[in-house]
């Protein structure tokens, strides 16, 4: 049976331990889970090392999934919370909210046909660790604020203000760069 066509295939033989299905998960979804791992760590060994961490807790936990919500999205959280731990075990640093009320600047709307990608993801690698957590969860991750409090035992406050400063750091980092492709 191709697993291509059927996925919920794979995932069953997967958790009977047939290697060539694992190693066809792996392959499947290493990719995306290591784009998010870098995101949030935006450090190529870390992601590595949290990676393969994260497909062993994956396969280890994987009679606990129920078919609930799609494969990738079940994995995706696991890779999520392994990230978070080794960032919280490096003792992530997130500033205090100053001000409980500041208010949130307007999103801009720019057209990407012409704009340096990569160079944007290289930028938000180089925000401190806690702009750059919230900032990736929020943008990039899809998750609100109230998730994101959840996920990081922060106020939903914090998490605003985090994402705040997170944007007003990274348009200052790319004001000094070339932002748009000749």
């Amino acid at each position: 049976m191709s697993y291509e066509q059927n996925p919920l295939e794979l995932v069953d033989q997967c958790k009977r331990g047939n290697r060539q299905a694992q190693f066809e998960l792996y392959k499947r979804y290493s990719k995306a889970m290591y784009n998010v791992c870098w995101r949030m760590l935006a450090n190529q060994s870390d992601a590595e090392d949290v990676l393969q961490n994260s497909f062993v807790d994956i396969f280890t936990r994987l009679d606990s999934f129920r078919f609930e919500s799609s494969i990738g999205a079940w994995m995706k959280r696991i890779v999520i919370n392994n990230c978070i731990n080794y960032l919280n075990k490096r003792k992530i640093r997130f500033d205090t909210l100053e001000d409980h009320h500041a208010e949130m600047e307007a999103e801009s709307h720019i057209e990407t046909t012409d704009l340096n990608i990569p160079l944007v993801h290289a930028t938000i690698g180089e925000l401190p660790e806690g702009y750059r957590v919230v900032l990736s969860l929020y943008l990039l991750e899809g998750y609100d604020h109230t998730e994101i409090a959840q996920i990081l035992n922060i106020s939903e406050a914090t998490s605003k203000s985090q994402y705040s400063r997170a944007k007003q750091r990274l348009k200052q980092l790319l004001q000094t760069k070339p932002l748009f492709r000749p």
